[in-house]
């Protein structure tokens, strides 16, 4: 819903942070809740990577479990990796940002890392339940779509690039 103000006078008491800095102030709180959809992420990917290693220990194909096949395993051992990752560079921006530091680069690190990770690693998880994880009666379809959500809001991951760039740079 769009919301225009024309000629609105806000009283002084009612201001938050310094006039004529808003945009800073809007700016400065994306950064921070950028930590927060890293841990969406982060949720998304254990919920995705959780279930297709109970898939694997369960299903059967060719007398034996998906869980004893190369392949499987291969995908489930990168998945296992991408989400220590994610997490660690997760818990590292917020541990940051609760001990009072801007950590620009660091949540926009763990936002990029977390969001990128959550979309590998569903798209594995999908694999792996074959044509069940495309269905919509999968929870797989609906981890996959939330996934690719988290790549997009507060920033898309081209955005997110450019701020660790730009913080490098400087």
């Amino acid at each position: 819903t769009e919301l225009v103000f024309e000629e609105c006078m806000v009283p002084a008491g009612a201001l938050i942070g310094e006039e004529g800095r808003g945009l800073r102030i809007a700016l400065e709180s994306i950064d921070k809740s950028r930590v927060s959809v890293a841990a969406q992420a982060l949720g998304i990917a254990t919920a995705a990577y959780d279930e297709a290693v109970r898939y694997a220990r369960e299903r059967r194909a060719f007398d034996k479990a998906l869980g004893q096949m190369q392949a499987i395993q291969w995908m489930l051992a990168d998945s296992a990796t991408e989400l220590e990752v994610a997490r660690l560079l997760t818990y590292r921006a917020a541990w940051l940002l609760d001990h009072g530091n801007l950590a620009i680069r660091e949540s926009a690190m763990a936002k990029l890392f977390a969001s990128e990770s959550a979309g590998h690693i569903c798209h594995r998880a999908v694999q792996i339940f074959g044509g069940y994880g495309y269905m919509m009666d999968s929870p797989m379809q609906r981890y996959f779509r939330d996934a690719k959500l988290t790549q997009i809001y507060e920033g898309t991951s081209e955005v997110q690039r450019m701020v660790i760039a730009r913080d490098l740079l400087r």
